[in-house]
C-alpha cells in the first residue's frame, strides 16, 4: 500500500505563486510516475502535470510556461511550482502516483485563486 499526503495549498490572489508537494510512504522502491490533477467544481477532474521516474515530464496545455514539476526521488516527492496564478486554476489539486501498475491518490488539497 502507497500513501500520499499533500500540503501547501492555500489562497493567494490573480498573478501570484504558490507551491504544493506530495510525499510518498509505504512504497516498495521508487515511484515509478507521479503527477497532479485538479477538479474544480462542476467539472472533471483533469491532468495537470506527471513526471516520469527518469525526468521526463508531461503538462496540460493550460498551464504550459506556467507551472513546473519536479521530483526528489530519495523522498519520494512530488513538487508542483504555479506561478502566474488564475482564477481558473482555483481547484482541489489531487497528488497521483502510479507504480507497478497499481494507482494511488492523494486527500487533495485546495487551492484557490482570487481575483
Amino acid at each position: 500500500q502507497v500513501q500520499l499526503v499533500e500540503s501547501g495549498g492555500g489562497l493567494v490572489q490573480a498573478g501570484g505563486s504558490l507551491g504544493l508537494s506530495c510525499t510518498a510512504s509505504g512504497s516498495t522502491g521508487i515511484i515509478n510516475v507521479m503527477g497532479w490533477y485538479r477538479q474544480a467544481p462542476g467539472k472533471q477532474r483533469e491532468l495537470v502535470a506527471i513526471i516520469i521516474i527518469d525526468g521526463k515530464t508531461n503538462y496540460a496545455d493550460s498551464v504550459m510556461g506556467r507551472f513546473t514539476i519536479s521530483r526528489d526521488n530519495t523522498k519520494n516527492t512530488v513538487y508542483l511550482q504555479m506561478n502566474s496564478l488564475k482564477p481558473e486554476d482555483t481547484a482541489v489539486y489531487y497528488c497521483n502516483a502510479v507504480h507497478w501498475g497499481l494507482e494511488y491518490w492523494g486527500q487533495g488539497t485546495q487551492v484557490t485563486v482570487s481575483s
